[in-house]
Formats: structure tokens, sequence, C-alpha cells
């Protein structure tokens, strides 16, 4: 299984792979959580989820998980 978007395009928008690592472990936290409040069974793991999703804020990924 390929990852998409490639991680040298991932790693462009974030200073290290440690920041990406845990932007997309915050969200794949959220989307499980979610689902799981929901009642809703994932097809997908969450972390496969929150990849994509943590790829569309090139700015500034962390925060889309600060309140």
């Amino acid at each position: 299984m390929m990852l998409e978007p490639p991680m040298n395009q991932l790693l462009k928008q974030v200073p290290s792979r440690y920041m990406l690592v845990n932007v997309v472990a915050q969200r794949a936290r959220q989307v499980a959580s979610e689902a799981e409040d929901a009642g809703i069974p994932l097809d997908d793991k969450p972390v496969t989820i929150a990849i994509p999703f943590s790829s569309r804020n090139p700015k500034n990924p962390s925060s889309m998980f600060m309140k």
C-alpha cells in the first residue's frame, strides 16, 4: 500500500518528521474518538484517515488541533 500523499510532500509542510508524527497521531486519536462516540465502524485505520486530512493545512498543520 502506497502512502498518499507521499512522505516527501508531507515533509515540505512541517519542519520535522517528529512534528508530522505528532500531528497525524493527534488527528488519528480524534478520528477514532469521534467514530466511537457516534457508533460508526471505521473501514480504514484512524491513521490512514488522518494522513490526508493532516496534509490539507500547509501553513501550520499542528494548529488544527489547538483549541
